[in-house]
C-alpha cells in the first residue's frame, strides 16, 4: 500500500502544480498534511502535550524540517 500511495503521490503532486508556483504547491501540500496527522494523533490517542518535548527533540526537528525544505 506504500508504494501505491507514494505513486498516486507523485501523480496528483504533478497534476496539483500544473497551474501554479512549485513552491506553493509544497506549502499547500504541507499544510493539508500537518491538518490530517494531526487528526489521526488525535484519534488515535499519541498527541502529547508540546511542553513535554525536550528542547534537544525541537532543535533536532527543526534541522530535520529545514534540510526537507532546502531538498
Amino acid at each position: 500500500m506504500s508504494a501505491a500511495f507514494a505513486a498516486l503521490t507523485a501523480i496528483f503532486a504533478k497534476l496539483g502544480v500544473a497551474s501554479i508556483d512549485p513552491d506553493l504547491a509544497t506549502f499547500i501540500r504541507t499544510v493539508v498534511i500537518l491538518v490530517v496527522l494531526g487528526g489521526i494523533l488525535v484519534l488515535r490517542g499519541r498527541f502529547q502535550p508540546l511542553a513535554s518535548i525536550s528542547g534537544r527533540t525541537y532543535a533536532f526537528l527543526a534541522l530535520s524540517g529545514m534540510a526537507t525544505g532546502a531538498s
